[in-house]
């Protein structure tokens, strides 16, 4: 029959002078003091409880104390679950901590079996002894799973229980006792106290002493994670700074610019080695290899491929080796048995682009090759992390692979985390070298293209003898002769024609000239200004260059070459008929007669507006005045050529002068940028009539580097508008080339782009021709001359001619306009001239 507890309770209260004398004997000072630890002078005996707060206040200080002083996790929770066994008389506790690999959640070991007779040093469990425990495996996977406390009163009742670590461990499981431990909802770990062995199970009061003094250890368990996390989160902060720093120092070269990258944050990276391997990124084969293979003299590749179909090829490896002395290697096309590419990890990786995360490659099969250390440094591969480098348009580029943790730990999801981020960003950095790879091809095959282009629009060897026939005077080429030989022959030809034609007139017209006498006659300009003596310009350049810029105009109704002349030629006559030269120094004349040229040079016979519309290459180049700026790089790109460039003998200064005066002359063509510089040329006009002394005008604005420019950007557009004060005969059949084009333009609106063209591009309101010249007279031609002939009175001539010209085009306005009113006051309008103009005579 056994004794109860309540029988015990009964007996005691019914006799209290035994109870007193049991007690007062074996609670004596010595095996007090023993027991707690605390000398017997410390010691008050009044009352017991007051001892034991006593006790625990000393045990928590302590706590509190290696919590403070050591960041030391495993030694804090140690001295809790010693405490905790001894308190709810446990066999045994032990810490799982939680992470995951692969994105799966698993719990390892930290401290096992602890008892209150334990040492720290055997109860931390080292990282190639852990149990691993999956989360849908045991009771503890299951408390990780719910986030739960469990009390299990019996084991072999409890369908999640596993016996798997008691058979590892020749140990019995009868009950359990196991509490998460959560920072916030993220799991940290599972604390776990087995058999009770004062009794058949763990009672409430033994769960509730269990959840209150792991409130210590959680809070232990927490700041260790946060700071972790924290360690995580400022490694891979400096990790992406570096590896950026390095990325966007080297923008031309992948290999080198990962290998810098990599180099640098290695120190981030917790790791004794990693490895990269670069994937070769050709997608198809060329004909020549593939032939063998569909002729069966050769085998079709059956090896593994990458998502997007590519032969898994390493076409070099890169080794960091960190442990022991620091070494780099790079080996082109590595061989299958190098140690990083025999176990067909990284080929596992490429062809399925998954991370893959190895906590024990020993028991790997794929890590089967490893009988023995790797190097002479006992080097053996332990755990490993595997990850695809995947570039911006998601195609794997190499695999980066990571070999031991430092602490020996397996890699974790932190890790996970972070290589991955750096992968990652060194994948989306392969844009950079990508690029500049694929503007580097640009550029050569723009350079392939303007070599093709200069090939054709440079004058020939054979071409240059229609000007400088040195192979007929001197039996040899011009290169070959002197300056004087050359000019003996220019002097002979050239000069006749400037009177011959009347070049310095504005009533000049090249209606009876042939391309290659316009051609002559703009060399001879620069005779007449006396530039090419005075800065050295070679005759030969000089001829190649005026013949390639006529070469360089196409063959269309009027931007040809016959306008560009007119343009160059109104140039020089406004500088010397016009008087204009005395404001500006011979460079800068020579700079203008050249802009004046090239203005309008590889003109495509469509206008700015055309070239946004249609989405041209060069709408998307250019973002303003389009057209002008095309002019002036094809300008700039035959002077680039040393056998074209008529500068060659400037210096430095002089050159980067007459580069910006061209700029500006070119560029000032451009009508949309007229109606800005109307007003300030107004202005320098009228500030011209408040000087009484003519030289002190011409003093003054010669050295007015802003209002020169003006002038000269006004001159441009008198220039290119020249045609509107010729001659009448010169002027209507020059209007007709206009027109002509402009309707040329309206034909592809309607046909390419779909849409309606203005009235002065549509031919079938080829009618309204003269009504349209008269209002581009009033509205834009008359300001220029009229100001121009304030200015300086010598070019009145082109303000009379285009007076002239206004009255001539409002004759037949008014007659078209005449034939729109009929008897039955215009019931008749206009309907039968649709297809042209019988009104019009100029039409």
């Amino acid at each position: 029959m056994g004794v109860t507890k309540e029988d015990v309770a009964k007996f005691l209260d019914g006799n209290l002078e035994f109870a007193e004398g049991y007690f007062a004997k074996n609670m004596s000072p010595g095996n007090i003091s023993k027991v707690s630890g605390v000398p017997e002078d410390e010691l008050d005996f009044h009352t017991l409880s007051e001892l034991t707060q006593v006790e625990e206040s000393k045990f928590m200080f302590e706590l509190i104390k290696d919590m403070q002083e050591n960041v030391n996790m495993e030694k804090v929770v140690f001295k809790i679950l010693k405490r905790i066994c001894a308190l709810i008389h446990a066999d045994r506790c032990s810490l799982f901590m939680y992470r995951q690999r692969n994105g799966v959640g698993e719990l390892a070991t930290r401290l096992f079996n602890i008892n209150p007779k334990s040492v720290l040093e055997e109860c931390v469990v080292p990282p190639d002894s852990e149990i691993v425990y999956p989360l849908d495996m045991g009771i503890v996977g299951h408390v990780a799973q719910t986030k739960k406390t469990i009390n299990v009163h019996d084991v072999s009742e409890n369908q999640h229980f596993s016996t798997f670590v008691d058979e590892l461990t020749e140990f019995k499981t009868k009950n359990i006792m196991a509490t998460p431990i959560l920072n916030g909802k993220d799991m940290v770990g599972v604390i776990m106290a087995l058999n009770k062995i004062s009794g058949p199970f763990f009672t409430p009061e033994d769960e509730d002493l269990f959840l209150k003094y792991l409130k210590i250890g959680t809070l232990n368990l927490k700041i260790y994670h946060l700071s972790y996390l924290h360690n995580c989160e400022t490694r891979k902060g400096q990790l992406l700074l570096w590896s950026a720093n390095k990325v966007f120092e080297e923008l031309t070269d992948i290999e080198r610019q990962f290998h810098k990258a990599l180099y640098t944050v290695r120190a981030y990276l917790n790791c004794d080695r990693y490895s990269v391997g670069l994937l070769d990124m050709t997608k198809e084969k060329e004909f020549f290899d593939i032939w063998p293979v569909l002729m069966g003299e050769a085998p079709a590749y059956s090896g593994p491929r990458t998502p997007d179909g590519r032969e898994v090829i390493f076409y070099k490896q890169i080794d960091y080796i960190l442990h022991g002395k620091e070494e780099i290697k790079v080996i082109p096309t590595p061989a299958p048995d190098h140690w990083a590419l025999v176990s067909g990890l990284p080929t596992y990786v490429a062809e399925t682009g998954l991370i893959c995360n190895i906590m024990n490659a020993t028991a790997e099969d794929m890590f089967a090759f490893q009988t023995e250390p790797l190097d002479s440094s006992g080097w053996m591969i332990k755990n490993v992390l595997s990850l695809p480098i995947v570039n911006k348009k998601e195609e794997i580029v190499g695999v980066a692979t990571f070999y031991n943790r430092k602490d020996g730990k397996p890699f974790d999801d932190q890790d996970e985390q972070l290589m991955e981020a750096l992968t990652q960003f060194l994948g989306w950095s392969h844009l950079n070298p990508d690029t500049y790879d694929k503007m580097n091809k640009i550029e050569n095959r723009k350079d392939i293209a303007q070599d093709m282009v200069l090939y054709h629009i440079r004058c020939r060897d054979d071409e240059i003898q229609n000007i400088l026939y040195t192979r007929e005077k001197y039996n040899c080429e011009p290169s070959e002769c002197e300056e004087d030989e050359l000019l003996q022959i220019l002097k002979k030809d050239l000069p006749h024609l400037i009177p011959k034609f009347d070049i310095y007139q504005f009533h000049f017209s090249d209606f009876n000239c042939t391309e290659l006498e316009l051609t002559k006659c703009a060399i001879q300009m620069y005779y007449e200004v006396g530039v090419v003596k005075k800065f050295q310009v070679p005759q030969e350049v000089l001829v190649r260059f005026m013949y390639s810029v006529s070469k360089g105009y196409r063959r269309i109704t009027y931007h040809n070459w016959r306008h560009g002349f007119n343009v160059g030629q109104t140039m020089f006559t406004l500088l010397t008929t016009g008087l204009l030269k005395r404001y500006y120094t011979d460079l800068e004349v020579m700079a203008m007669i050249t802009a004046g040229f090239l203005h309008d040079i590889d003109h495509r016979g469509t206008n700015n507006l055309y070239q946004v519309k249609s989405a041209h290459p060069l709408a998307k180049l250019h973002g303003s005045s389009i057209m002008e700026r095309h002019h002036l790089e094809i300008g700039k790109f035959l002077l680039a050529d040393e056998t074209l460039n008529i500068y060659q003998n400037l210096n430095r200064r002089q050159t980067e002068h007459v580069i910006h005066l061209m700029d500006i002359a070119i560029i000032a063509t451009d009508l949309a940028l007229y109606f800005k510089k109307r007003t300030m040329f107004q202005k320098i006009v009228d500030l011209s009539h408040t000087y009484t002394d003519e030289k002190k005008w011409i003093d003054y604005l010669s050295l007015e580097t802003t209002r020169k420019e003006i002038v000269m950007a006004m001159m441009m557009t008198a220039c290119d508008l020249s045609a509107i004060a010729k001659p009448w005969e010169v002027q209507s059949r020059v209007a007709m080339a206009v027109a002509a084009e402009f309707w040329e333009q309206g034909d592809l609106e309607k046909t390419v782009l779909e849409q309606t063209p203005i009235p002065m591009m549509d031919r079938t309101k080829s009618v309204e021709l003269p009504k349209l010249q008269v209002g581009f007279i009033d509205f834009v031609c008359t300001f220029v001359y009229k100001e121009f002939s304030r200015f300086h009175p010598t070019i009145t001539p082109m303000l009379n001619g285009i007076l002239f010209n206004r009255s001539q085009w409002n004759v037949k306005k008014e007659a078209y306009e005449a034939t729109l009113k009929g008897p039955d006051d215009g019931k008749n309008k206009g309907g039968n001239n649709a297809g042209g103009s019988k009104t019009c005579s100029v039409c």
